[in-house]
């Protein structure tokens, strides 16, 4: 049952996340809820949550740089 929610629950976050990528938004917010999800049942979503984790954190550090300079 568990299981059943967790799936249903991050095909819910990767859905949203895909509306937010065409419709301006957190769209990498809601992947890494669906990944999240995801990656207790599966090794791979791991990996990319791994990866989304490292793209907001480029892109934290580089708007924090933009910021400060204005």
């Amino acid at each position: 049952m568990k299981k059943i929610v967790l799936q249903i629950m991050g095909a819910l976050f990767i859905l949203l996340g895909l509306i937010f990528a065409v419709v301006p938004g957190p769209s990498l917010i809601f992947f890494m809820a669906g990944l999240l999800c995801y990656s207790f049942y599966y090794p791979k979503a791991r990996y990319y949550l791994t990866l989304c984790q490292k793209a907001l954190t480029k892109s934290c550090q580089y708007l924090d740089k933009k910021l400060a300079r204005s």
